[in-house]
């Protein structure tokens, strides 16, 4: 419920905000007295300001971050006015919208004062780049976008460099200079340039051309990807608004009132959402998780994986190549081989209960930072597209985005022709994925819903979580959809919300939204250490694992206004280091453009003409589930530095969650586990033992619970099970077992294309173990080589099972003592049972009647709003 109240602008109430934001100033706001005024300097220009004594009760504000901005070493260049140079690049933006071919742009361009005066300083560059005419305007929006320092031609407002550093420019800014004058003394002779030019034989170095054709390239995907706000003077225009509005805010101004207008509603009130938590009420989380299951031939999946993951440091040991964080070796395999993994789970899962075979189609969004889009898609190509065949994937790139510094928006440069790029943000997966056919493809695989998770979670699949939030969006109509859990302190994660707005014509809004942590300022949100009753400790994180109707989704994406681009930031809180184009080691405040994809629920408030109060959010489009937070998010998103006592989002952290999940799982089914205690306990040690569970096994816990009961397993002893027809009674583990079946979920068969395709419950794997002690020495703990997280460890003893095809092992009322590999052929069962004296070994033959369905198996059935297994023998 959101209450009324009378607090005033951004006033901690218990735990709520009020804000009022207008479309535009009053009569009385624009026409303020003369005198009241007060003026603030940007190089040689002033701006004209209102004072906050005059300014209305109401808080004018655009869709933007306003965190606390730590400042370049270096200050805007003399002159520079932030407010004059938006009005000049918003007129031109309007010019250019009502143009409809090349060449009006072109001529619509050619108007801008500062397009005419930098080429009137270098008549002969376009003939010399011989671009044609959609090119030269590209290059045109640069020059008015104020970005002619790109082309490193040495002047257009560049701050001037060292003598060294302008002896090492290259030969490029020398080209130009020697073609434009030799180009301009032909004309002036006989009137034929081109000839003379021809002639002269003189051309750019190979690389330059290569240079000037990628920056061209990137120009184009940032003019034909943000049309909905102006292309590249749109991009250029929005950034310079949000530097223009952090810059007023430290000076207590508000930016909004003088510059332009803001979405037509005040907001109200913001509340910690309710929802359905899924830890506490279990039956209704069984139910949802049930919906999700039968509701996945019409569910897609969704991964966002074009971010740069600068903080994982990522290297290739063999190449020395950065790689992106897809491609991070976590337990075993990359991390994107884990999503699919964790899919194909649930994917098993659905034809034990139906008995019939569900292929979900994926698409992933890459980017071309760090050779993402190459990388996934050798990746895909190398193990045949996971046996789901080519056609149930879709890999589409996302445009990279120049970076700028903070304080005057300039576009960062490396080397002539090359702006730092990086890409703009998981947001721009909605118009991306409406450019590029993604919606359409997913219809035709006749889906309604997907799922979305990011690749550095890694515990997002834990259990009913995915399940249960895809299910309620499925079965209640929804269009969005959050999994959520409490925040962690020191997390740089939003927080979700409940918020409450009154629009213009006087209905009232309500939907369940975020707010990024880059933003919490702007709400008077503190971002320090948690306290129990901290306004942040009040709301709950937001984790990016979304569900989202398609067609609302398309809708969205399909919009062509900045709603398609959701939740616009320029998060300049970070530091930027790079080599600019003179060879000097720069380090500057700086970001780029980026957009949020959970911030598409701000197109989904629901309207009412009078105001809500109890019961509201049963009734939105929106909505919200919890469950604990270590089955929802732990992310490996950070590399771990050197005497760091935080293991907070790095692989080590998150390894730690994945064994806190796995005891809670086991201790369930009345085995014994050794505690895990805090992270810091383990700072300078391993974890107190290992074990990766295949999530085939459930994924739901109630089903792997009735696989597995009684025993133990000591401390320091590892369990690995790669097999999802499993049956364990009273095992003791001490020390290390490793159960690795080829065949986990099913077989490969060839289709018409000539694809392998896995297709599920067909010659399975198959471990059977009761009664049994397993002892020997295990992992070697005291190995300095150890990488817990990798799954890369030395062992000094192992029992190993591997299960070739459809191979069985069973173990009965015996102990394994030592170190020992049972590797058993395709078509065979190894059984071991007491033997006079020792053990007795068997090895036969399956019968053919049981080849494809085994010797047992665990029998699926629904009986409620749970799933009941029944072990049948052959």
């Amino acid at each position: 419920m959101i209450h009324s109240s009378t607090s005033s602008l951004l006033r901690h109430n218990n735990h709520r905000f009020l804000f009022s934001f207008r479309s535009k100033p009053s009569n009385s706001d624009s026409h303020s007295n003369s005198h009241s005024q007060q003026s603030l300097s940007f190089g040689n220009s002033l701006l004209s300001l209102t004072p906050s004594s005059a300014r209305s009760s109401c808080c004018h504000v655009a869709r933007v971050s306003t965190e606390a901005l730590e400042l370049s070493s270096t200050p805007p260049p003399p002159g520079f006015d932030l407010r004059r140079e938006i009005a000049r690049l918003t007129a031109l933006r309007e010019k250019l919208a009502g143009c409809g071919t090349t060449e009006e742009k072109l001529r619509a361009v050619n108007s801008d004062s500062r397009v005419r005066r930098f080429f009137s300083s270098h008549r002969g560059l376009v003939r010399v780049l011989a671009l044609g005419s959609e090119e030269l305007f590209l290059l045109k929006c640069l020059v008015a976008a104020g970005q002619e320092h790109v082309l490193c031609l040495g002047d257009g407002g560049q701050l001037e460099s060292s003598p060294a550093a302008a002896a090492s420019e290259g030969s490029v800014k020398s080209a130009f200079y020697a073609l434009a004058e030799m180009i301009e003394k032909l004309d002036s002779r006989n009137g034929n340039g081109g000839v003379g030019f021809g002639n002269m034989g003189m051309a750019l170095e190979d690389h330059e051309i290569r240079d000037l054709n990628k920056l061209l390239e990137t120009l184009a995907q940032i003019e034909r990807f943000y049309d909905c706000i102006g292309g590249i003077i749109g991009y250029q225009i929005t950034v310079l608004e949000i530097i223009a509005q952090k810059l007023f805010e430290r000076q207590n101004i508000n930016w909004a009132q003088h510059m332009h207008e803001v979405k037509e509603c005040q907001i109200l009130g913001i509340d910690a959402p309710k929802g359905h938590d899924l830890s506490e009420n279990t039956e209704y989380a069984s139910q949802a998780a049930l919906w999700g299951i039968e509701g996945l031939p019409d569910l897609g999946e969704i991964y966002p994986l074009g971010g740069a993951a600068d903080r994982l440091g990522l290297v290739d040991p063999d190449t020395g190549e950065c790689l992106p964080a897809a491609m991070l070796p976590y337990c075993g395999r990359t991390l994107l081989e884990g999503l699919i993994r964790d899919l194909q789970a649930r994917e098993f899962l659905y034809f034990k209960l139906f008995g019939k075979q569900c292929i979900t189609p994926v698409a992933i969004m890459t980017s071309s930072a760090k050779n993402n889009h190459k990388h996934v898609t050798s990746l895909c190509e190398r193990l045949s597209w996971f046996g789901r065949g080519r056609s149930t994937f879709q890999l589409f790139e996302q445009p990279l985005v120049p970076v700028v510094g903070a304080e005057d928006g300039q576009w960062l440069v490396t080397e002539p022709f090359s702006p730092l790029t990086k890409p703009g943000g998981h947001g721009v997966i909605w118009k991306l994925a409406h450019d590029k056919g993604i919606f359409k493809w997913f219809y035709g695989h006749g889906r309604k819903g997907a799922t979305v998770r990011q690749v550095s979670n890694v515990v997002a699949a834990t259990d009913l979580t995915l399940l249960a939030l895809a299910g309620i969006g499925l079965r209640q109509g929804k269009k969005l959809g959050f999994a959520s859990c409490k925040r962690s302190s020191g997390a740089t994660e939003g927080i979700n919300v409940l918020m409450e707005k009154k629009s213009l014509d006087g209905n009232w809004e309500y939907g369940v939204s975020c707010i990024e942590y880059t933003e919490f300022e702007k709400y008077g949100i503190t971002n320090g250490t948690l306290a129990p009753l901290s306004m942040q400790a009040e709301f709950p994180a937001n984790t990016n694992i979304l569900y989202v109707d398609l067609p609302s989704a398309e809708l969205v994406g399909s919009s062509k206004s900045d709603n398609s681009l959701p939740g616009m930031v320029l998060n300049t809180r970070k530091t930027i280091d790079y080599v600019d184009q003179f060879g000097r080691h720069c380090r500057i405040s700086g970001g780029r453009l980026e957009c949020t994809m959970q911030n598409i629920a701000d197109n989904y408030f629901n309207s009412y003409s009078s105001r809500c109060y109890n019961g509201v959010e049963d009734k939105l489009d929106t909505f919200i589930v919890y469950n604990e937070r270590r089955r929802v998010t732990s992310s490996a998103k950070k590399k771990r530095r050197h005497g760091d006592k935080s293991l907070h989002q790095t692989p080590e952290g998150s390894l730690l969650d994945i064994l806190r999940n796995a005891h809670d799982l086991l201790s369930g089914c009345e085995i014994r586990l050794p505690e895990i205690e805090a992270n810091e306990n383990y700072v300078d040690s391993g974890p107190p033992f290992l074990i990766l569970l295949h999530p085939a096994l459930g994924p739901l816990w109630e089903v792997t619970r009735q696989k597995f009961y009684g025993g133990s397993i000591s401390k320091g002893s590892e369990l690995q099970i790669e097999v999802a027809e499993f049956f364990w009674r009273n095992v003791q583990l001490d020390g290390s077992l490793l159960i690795l079946a080829e065949n986990v979920m099913g077989s490969m068969r060839i289709s018409e294309s000539g694809e392998s395709i896995l297709h599920y419950g067909q010659r399975c794997g198959r471990c059977k173990l009761q009664n049994v002690k397993v002892l020997n020495k295990g992992i070697d703990w005291s190995y300095g080589g150890n990488v817990y997280w990798k799954n890369d460890v030395q062992r000094s003893e192992v029992l190993q099972i591997i299960l070739h095809g459809n191979a069985e092992f069973e173990a009965t009322d015996v102990t394994l003592q030592g170190n020992h590999v049972f590797e058993i052929p395709d078509g065979h069962k190894l059984k071991i049972t007491p033997g006079s004296p020792g053990l007795a070994i068997q090895l036969d033959p399956i019968e053919q009647c049981m080849m494809d369905s085994g010797s047992w198996h665990w029998n699926y059935k629904i009986e409620g709003s749970h799933i009941q297994l029944e072990f049948v023998e052959s």
